[in-house]
Formats: structure tokens, sequence, C-alpha cells
């Protein structure tokens, strides 16, 4: 049973879903889009949002959170630096937008980029 389980397994193990999220959201902060499945950025929303809201938070407790999280000091200062262009938002500062599937497998592709 998967009571009280969060998130999706995507299916890898725990330790291959951990590293695809930190990555997926190091490169929605560095690049401001990217082209993903449709559940893989879902799963990463809330991590984004987690970390620009500790952006907005600014204070060196949340800048380490950030680092831990991220494990990129570059990408932090960036986004800690850019924090300005969230302000007017309290959450949701993602966007997904649908391409449709994927050749392949058929999987659903979006496009997840950063609100401004």
């Amino acid at each position: 049973m998967r009571h009280k389980k969060r998130g999706r397994k995507l299916g890898s193990s725990s330790a291959h879903t951990k590293a695809m999220r930190r990555s997926l959201t190091t490169a929605l902060l560095r690049n401001d889009r990217i082209k993903t499945t449709e559940t893989r950025a879902k799963e990463i929303r809330s991590d984004v949002d987690k970390i620009i809201t500790w952006a907005k938070r600014g204070d060196v407790h949340s800048r380490r959170l950030a680092i831990a999280a991220l494990g990129d000091k570059e990408i932090v200062a960036k986004i800690f630096n850019e924090v300005e262009r969230f302000e007017g938002r309290s959450s949701g500062y993602t966007r997904i937008l649908k391409l449709g599937p994927r050749k392949g497998d058929a999987a659903p592709m979006v496009i997840m980029e950063l609100i401004d």
C-alpha cells in the first residue's frame, strides 16, 4: 500500500528519481525554460516554487537550504539576485504548455517555463 507516500515514482529507483528532480530543477532555473514529459514537469513544480519562495525570503538560512537542494551555488546566486521578477506573486512561478505526444513512445511532452 502507498499510504502517506508523497510524489511519483517515475519508473526508477528513489536515488535516480531524486537525481532527476534535482537535475530538472537546476536546468529550469538556469535556462528559464525546459522541454520534458508532463509527469516530470508536474513533479518538479513544487521544488521550483519552494526554491523561489526561499529566494524571496532572502536570508542566510534560505540561501543555505537552496544550496543544499540544488547543489549549485551559481544557480542559487542567480535566483537570489533576480528575485524582483517574482515579487508580485505569492506562488505559481511556473507555466506548463502542452506540446502533444512524443513520437517514439507517445509520452505527453510539455514546455515548462518560469513566469515573469
